[in-house]
């Protein structure tokens, strides 16, 4: 997002922020009720066109959303979502991508509340690996002839029980609401998202070996002296590595593993 948009995510980030350490406002419920926004305004392109047109004051464009979601959600939601339209909005489609993205935060908010962020930025990881290793599996939740209600069903049985439930509700509307993203893109951004419920960043660390605690703790205080947050680590075994570790954080790689420097050394002799 770029200009009043950014400003209008953040003031929205605020706005969800205060609303949720509210302990009596309930944060699972919260994004049910924002995620069922995002759902309305994804399909309804003309009304996200005239809750985000800029020749609209933001009072009349806020009065429209409290009559269209009275009833429908909670107050907090559609107070939430009144703010939101109040600010101004560079793209109508921005206002969709936020609306998501506060609905996937009230529910790490409410796995935050609960002890249990770290176990599903873990979670988040692994079925990513999962996914990544298995085409039969990527297949049958990318499938574009499957119902949306097929696939809800084929991951609750997949992971009910097994991950946590904040865990399955991001993967199941993830699924379940593409919005014209990758499932490898869209895990990326849930676990940057968590990550973020903590104001720290993200390394997946890639070992031929599985590191041992000390390692982890040793390696994860070296990342954040270099970039300057604290970061958690997505561990991943790979023999192929031949030793040594790969970290990448973003888009930069840290390449420290013996197969790495075998790559390097025969570019330089074939040079």
């Amino acid at each position: 997002m770029n200009g009043a948009s950014r400003e209008a995510l953040a003031a929205g980030r605020e706005s969800l922020d205060a609303l949720t350490d509210n302990t009596s406002v309930d944060a699972t419920k919260l994004a049910d009720e924002l995620a069922a926004v995002t759902t309305l305004l994804d399909r309804e392109v003309s009304l996200r066109r005239v809750l985000t047109d800029p020749a609209q004051s933001g009072e009349a464009k806020a009065e429209l959303a409290q009559r269209l979601l009275s009833g429908q959600v909670g107050g907090e939601t559609v107070d939430l979502v009144s703010g939101m339209v109040r600010s101004r909005w560079s793209r109508s489609r921005d206002l969709v991508d936020a609306a998501e993205e506060l609905a996937n935060t009230a529910d790490l908010t409410a796995a935050q509340k609960a002890g249990a962020l770290d176990g599903v930025e873990d979670e988040l990881f692994r079925f990513g690996r999962i996914v990544s290793s298995s085409h039969e599996l990527r297949s049958a939740l990318t499938d574009k002839s499957a119902t949306a209600t097929a696939k809800g069903e084929l991951l609750r049985s997949l992971l009910g029980g097994k991950a946590n439930a904040t865990t399955e509700r991001l993967v199941v509307r993830l699924v379940t609401q593409p919005r014209g993203r990758s499932l490898e893109a869209g895990l990326e951004s849930l676990s940057k998202l968590a990550a973020a419920r903590r104001n720290r960043m993200v390394a997946v660390v890639t070992s031929a070996v599985p590191l041992s605690d000390q390692q982890k703790q040793r390696l994860g205080a070296v990342l954040a002296k270099l970039y300057g947050r604290e970061m958690h680590l997505n561990l991943d075994v790979d023999p192929a590595v031949l030793g040594g570790i790969t970290v990448q954080v973003g888009d930069e790689v840290i390449n420290g593993s013996i197969a790495e420097r075998l790559d390097e050394a025969t570019r330089r002799l074939a040079g």
